[in-house]
């Protein structure tokens, strides 16, 4: 007891310096203790010369030196960190941004839309303006109503129906689908490519030109009709009287007529008379020759009947070839004698 009571501070501090080395220890901190100096800051180390060492001086704070390499680690590890994620946060809205304008640019592609004002309204009342862009689109949400003229420089699309009240005029017209008219008026050429199907009446003001054939199911009816071939599979039949036209044949008198004797003819060269007037001295021998205007393919089948008594109590006959016809007597006609034949020619 009296150890201790000879040196109580050196107790009490003695006390301090084993706290403090609990303290280090507790937090696992390792004391590096400098050469000539023992484990106590307070205590002088003995060296040998009765010198106290660093006794004058205040005791250093211990480092560890793990700790500190760990702490500029983690630090400098923190920084890069921070940069390596601001970069890909960066690149990830880069990214994003790219993506949301190209959705735009893809939706887009449309015309853009644009809205007509009161305010523009008046303004196109009042002058000639241009209101918007080629790639713009004008909405009218109401009905509109011009009361002038309206002039499309380009493509005229209609969604729904266009009707129209007046008159249509279209330098061209091109149907892809099907289409119904009820009056349709074609002042020039209608050309149809295609069939044609008409199921109510077709009226025709003028001439009707048709290059092919034709097939009617039903009844033709026609005031005149004109065609230089006519061929019927069926039976021909006529309600009404046959009137062959055309030109009057060529004439040459015979030598039968005899002296001051004439012949004339009428129709054509399909049927008509001949009217004989013969002079004196009339003999036996062929009276008329007609030459057809058109001559026939092949030889003809002629047909002549005689009028009157005198050309009746003749024995006429025919010579024929494809450009002409004689009636002729095989005996004497009676002299300053009228009388006559009627002739129909088929090919």
């Amino acid at each position: 007891m009296d150890e201790f009571s000879e040196n109580p501070k050196q107790e009490s501090k003695q006390d301090q310096d084993d706290s403090s080395l609990d303290s280090l220890e507790g937090t696992s901190t390792v004391v590096e203790t400098p050469a000539g100096q023992s484990a106590d800051a307070g205590t002088p180390a003995p060296d040998g010369t009765g010198n106290t060492g660093n006794m004058g001086t205040s005791p250093q704070k211990p480092t560890d030196p793990h700790r500190g390499f760990l702490k500029r680690l983690f630090g400098r590890a923190n920084i890069y960190l921070l940069l390596f994620v601001l970069i890909l946060v960066v690149a990830g809205a880069v990214v994003v941004v790219a993506y949301l304008h190209s959705r735009s640019a893809q939706n887009n592609t449309n015309i853009a839309s644009q809205t007509l004002s009161q305010s523009a309204l008046k303004q196109l009342a009042n002058s000639d303006v241009t209101v918007g862009g080629a790639q713009q689109t004008l909405n009218v949400q109401s009905n509109a109503v011009f009361a002038g003229q309206v002039l499309i420089r380009s493509n005229l699309a209609v969604a729904g129906k266009l009707q129209i009240g007046s008159s249509l005029s279209l330098a061209g017209i091109q149907v892809s689908g099907t289409s119904q008219f009820d009056q349709v008026q074609i002042s020039k050429n209608l050309s149809v490519a295609g069939d044609a199907a008409i199921q109510g009446q077709l009226t025709v003001q003028k001439s009707l030109n048709v290059n092919g054939g034709g097939t009617f199911n039903g009844a033709v009816s026609a005031t005149a009709l004109t065609a230089d071939s006519l061929q019927l599979n069926g039976d021909l039949i006529l309600t009404h009287h046959i009137s062959a036209g055309g030109v009057t044949p060529g004439r040459s008198n015979g030598g039968a007529l005899g002296s001051g004797g004439t012949a004339s003819v009428s129709g054509s060269d399909t049927s008509g008379s001949i009217a004989i007037n013969t002079g004196s001295g009339a003999y036996a021998g062929c009276l008329v020759s007609l030459t057809f205007a058109t001559p026939f393919h092949t030889t003809p089948h002629v047909i002549v009947t005689p009028v009157g008594s005198a050309a009746g109590n003749l024995g006429y006959y025919v010579n024929r070839s494809s450009t002409s016809f004689s009636v002729c007597t095989d005996n004497k006609p009676p002299d300053s004698a009228t009388f006559g034949f009627d002739y129909m020619v088929l090919d």
